[in-house]
């Protein structure tokens, strides 16, 4: 008996709604087409579909996302790092409450109950009409540093896929990953696990347009964004695997529809609207992102971070403001629109020595980094800017000194920051002298909100 199984596959949308009206035409109509030809569909998301940089996710913690995905009829999802670390525990909770899929993940634990998490099952068994049984697992990046933060446990790679497959083992005809892991990462999973024969990857936003074979696995891949739409077109001869081939379609030489400039905008709108009904604070005076400007933004960031870590030094980037405050109304859609990124408060400290160390390495990247493009790590600006800081001075001698005292090499200070800064290559000094203590119960954007509210809200 032969039959022929097509796999469509998503991944790393990261919100860019902007093209999921052409996506999901796209899905719809292939779907319908394939089935009407004999061919069985699968359907599946590899994680990072949400990204609270947009407004409607950021209005509806991430659900209005999961209804989008009801529409095209995934037949599974696995979750990705913006998905789990972007979302408090208790939204997170909720994503997906309306899902009309089951989500796979096998290598996260809810450290409240040492159980995987409410949401998530390890695999499923999708049956084609034929009766090929394949084994569908998912796992994403186990960021052992920042998820214990929001109460989840990653578990060791080697020992969660042992125990998924071996759950799967005699029950399947093949196995399907859904892996938002990363490239390297599925090319180990690849050699290490023979069990595997088909990985979807995502989270290093790799873009495979005719696959990779790696072992006897076949590796697909989807780049970023919505650019790309995956395709994997699977020959069985009797229940075993005996073609595979992987192909990706540009999205945007799709064809558009009139429609789709009004949904886009619609989907925007919607999220604006609904952020702008919470208002955080009634400003007396506008407040500018020029440096020079008498009533300077960065001062309200800089007493924010240090409302929040409880510290009187902190260090910010002009980046970070993507645009000044108006005098009056302040609501939450002002904020997510000059604060969208992913970014979370950081408490940090260092003896003075490596304080002075800390202060000139920031002086000697000033330059560079003023123009410098950053991408990633929560970011979601476009110049980084320059650090400015609140309690340090760096004197043209090169002396440092905090709140006006010249600095004790031997004495600890504490510094409020982003741990935006701990990820990036420039400020080593934090990362490897710094005692640094993060904190992903909220992003920077919520805390400038409670600060503008306790000192701005009448």
């Amino acid at each position: 008996m032969q039959e022929h199984i097509t796999i469509l596959h998503t991944n790393d949308l990261h919100s860019h709604l902007e093209r999921w009206p052409k996506i999901r035409r796209y899905l719809l109509q292939k779907q319908t087409n394939l089935r009407q030809n004999g061919v069985a569909v699968f359907t599946f998301d590899i994680g990072d579909f949400i990204d609270r940089a947009h407004p409607l996710t950021e209005a509806t913690m991430g659900q209005a996302n999961t209804a989008l995905m009801n529409q095209v009829h995934y037949d599974a999802a696995t979750i990705g790092n913006n998905e789990i670390l972007g979302l408090a525990h208790e939204d997170m909770n909720h994503l997906h409450d309306a899902a009309e899929f089951p989500v796979l993940l096998g290598d996260i634990t809810d450290m409240q109950t040492g159980e995987l998490p409410k949401w998530a099952v390890r695999s499923v068994i999708l049956t084609t009409p034929k009766g090929t049984r394949v084994g569908v697992l998912g796992m994403t990046a186990p960021f052992i540093l920042t998820l214990p933060l929001l109460g989840w446990m990653p578990e060791k790679l080697d020992q969660a896929m042992t125990q998924a497959l071996a759950e799967l083992a005699g029950k399947t005809d093949f196995n399907v990953l859904l892996s938002h892991l990363g490239l390297p990462t599925d090319h180990y999973l690849a050699e290490r696990f023979p069990d595997l024969q088909v990985i979807i990857g995502a989270h290093t936003h790799h873009h495979l347009p005719h696959g990779e074979k790696r072992g006897s696995a076949l590796l697909a891949a989807a780049g970023k964004y919505g650019e790309h739409i995956g395709r994997i077109d699977l020959e069985i001869t009797d229940g075993t695997l005996t073609k595979m081939q992987a192909t990706t379609v540009d999205t945007d030489a799709l064809p558009a529809e009139i429609a789709d400039t009004v949904e886009i905008e619609g989907y925007r709108k919607s999220g604006r609207e609904q952020l702008d009904k919470e208002v955080v604070a009634v400003l007396p005076t506008a407040y500018s992102t020029n440096k020079h400007a008498d009533n300077r933004l960065i001062d309200l960031g800089l007493a924010a971070l240090e409302r929040r870590t409880r510290t009187t030094i902190a260090m910010l980037s002009t980046g970070m403001f993507l645009g000044d405050l108006p005098t009056g109304r302040v609501t939450k859609d002002v904020l997510h629109e000059i604060l969208p990124h992913a970014v979370h408060p950081m408490r940090t400290t260092l003896q003075g020595v490596d304080l002075w160390r800390l202060v000139h390495e920031v002086a000697k990247s000033r330059a560079y980094m003023k123009s410098s493009q950053i991408r990633g790590m929560g970011f979601r600006g476009g110049s980084w800017g320059e650090i400015i800081w609140d309690g340090i001075t760096l004197a043209d001698n090169g002396d440092v000194y905090v709140h006006d005292e010249l600095i004790d090499f031997e004495e600890p200070y504490t510094i409020g920051s982003l741990d935006h800064y701990y990820f990036l290559p420039f400020f080593p000094t934090i990362e490897i002298a710094g005692d640094n203590k993060m904190s992903y119960r909220t992003v920077f954007r919520e805390d400038f909100a409670d600060y503008l509210h306790e000192k701005f809200f009448d």
